[in-house]
C-alpha cells in the first residue's frame, strides 16, 4: 500500500507543477477592480482573479476555497478563437525547478501535475452552461481548440517527461452525483480520441497516468483502464459501488483515494470511518493497489484533525505487515 499523507504521517510522494511566472498577477482582487471592464462585478460581493488562461474567477467574501469558480471564461465568443494566444505553459524554463526537487527528494515518487486535460480547460474557457451546449451546436469549434489544447499539452508531457517525471496527475471532473455528464457515445465521439493521443505520449515517455475525476463516470470507467490509466483518484471511492469497481480494477488499475468526503468523513462517526478504510484497503489493495490519500482540502469542507487522524491511522494499520499476512 502507498501513502500519500500530510507532514507527521507517511507520503510516499513529492509532486512538482509548472512553475508561475514571475511577473504574473495570481492574486485575488476586489470585485470593483476589475468592474470597469465587467460592470456587473460592482455588485459582486467577493474576490476575483484572473488566470493564465485568460479566465476571470471569482469567490464569495466569506468562501475558504483556494479556486472559486469562472465567472468570464478567456473565450467568451467563438469568434475570438482566431486571435487567442495560449499561455506559454510548455516554456522549458517553467520545469527547471523539478531536477533540484528530485535531488532533495531521490527516494519519492515523482508526480508531475498537468494543467488540465481538453474538457476541463475548454469548459473553464467557455464556461461550464455554455461549453455544455458547445458540445451539441458547435462540434466544429469545440475540436478545433480540442486540437490547439491537445498539441500544447503534448509539449508540456514531453517536458515532463524530460525532467524525469515518474507519473502525470491531472483532474477532469466527468461525474455528477448520479451520471455522467454528457451521454457515453458523445464521449467516446469527441473526448476518447484525445485521451488516447495524449496517454500513449505520456506512457512512451515512461510515465504514468493518475486521473482524477469528481463524480459517477461508471459508464466510461472501461473505456479509460483500456486506454490506459494506471490509476484512478477519487474522493467519492463508495459512490459507484465498491465492489463492482474492485473487479473493474483487478490486476488493471490502482485506487488512488481517501474515504468518501461527502458521506463518510464528515459524520465524525470513528467506527463509519475507520471501517470504510478497512474495506477499501481490503478490497484494492491485493486486487491491483491502493494508495491511501488526504484530501486536499479540509477547511472547506469542514473536516477536524481528529477525524483525519483516524482515517490515516486505520489505513496504515490496515497495510502494515500484519495486516498483509491476513
Amino acid at each position: 500500500m502507498g501513502y500519500c499523507f500530510r507532514k507527521g504521517y507517511p507520503n510516499d510522494f513529492v509532486s512538482y507543477g509548472i512553475a508561475k511566472l514571475p511577473d504574473f498577477d495570481y492574486a485575488w482582487h476586489k470585485a470593483n477592480d476589475f468592474a470597469e471592464s465587467y460592470p456587473a462585478l460592482e455588485r459582486f460581493n467577493g474576490f476575483v482573479r484572473r488566470d493564465e488562461f485568460g479566465n476571470l474567477w471569482g469567490k464569495m467574501i466569506n468562501d475558504p476555497s483556494p479556486q472559486g469558480e469562472v465567472l468570464y471564461g478567456a473565450l467568451e465568443k467563438w469568434e475570438d478563437l482566431d486571435s487567442y494566444v495560449f499561455p506559454s505553459l510548455s516554456d522549458p524554463r517553467r520545469f527547471a525547478h523539478i531536477e533540484e526537487g528530485i535531488r532533495n527528494n531521490p527516494d519519492k515518487f515523482r508526480m508531475g501535475v498537468l494543467p488540465g486535460f481538453p474538457f476541463s480547460i475548454m469548459r473553464y474557457m467557455r464556461k461550464m452552461e455554455y461549453f455544455l451546449a458547445d458540445l451539441l451546436l458547435e462540434k466544429d469549434s469545440v475540436m478545433r481548440l480540442n486540437d490547439i489544447i491537445v498539441n500544447e499539452l503534448l509539449k508540456i508531457i514531453d517536458n515532463f517527461a524530460d525532467a524525469g517525471i515518474d507519473a502525470l496527475f491531472f483532474c477532469e471532473d466527468w461525474g455528477t452525483q448520479d451520471r455522467l455528464l454528457i451521454n457515453p457515445v458523445l464521449w467516446r465521439e469527441l473526448f476518447k480520441p484525445s485521451f488516447k493521443t495524449l496517454f500513449n505520449r505520456i506512457h512512451s515517455g515512461n510515465m504514468y497516468i493518475i486521473m482524477h475525476s469528481c463524480g459517477y463516470i461508471y459508464d466510461i470507467l472501461e473505456d479509460l483502464i483500456e486506454l490506459g490509466t494506471n490509476v484512478f483518484q477519487f474522493d467519492q471511492p463508495t459512490l459507484m459501488g465498491v465492489d463492482r469497481i474492485a473487479s473493474l480494477f483487478y490486476k488493471k488499475a490502482v485506487l488512488f483515494s481517501p474515504v468518501n468526503i461527502q458521506t463518510t468523513l464528515p459524520t465524525g462517526d470513528k467506527e463509519l470511518i475507520e471501517s470504510e478504510a478497512k474495506l477499501l484497503a481490503d478490497k484494492f489493495f491485493h486486487g491491483g493497489g491502493f494508495i491511501a490519500k488526504d484530501y486536499g482540502d479540509y477547511d472547506t469542507i469542514q473536516i477536524k484533525e481528529e477525524w483525519v487522524c483516524w482515517m490515516r491511522n486505520a489505513f496504515i494499520n490496515s497495510g502494515s505487515p500484519e495486516s498483509e499476512k491476513q
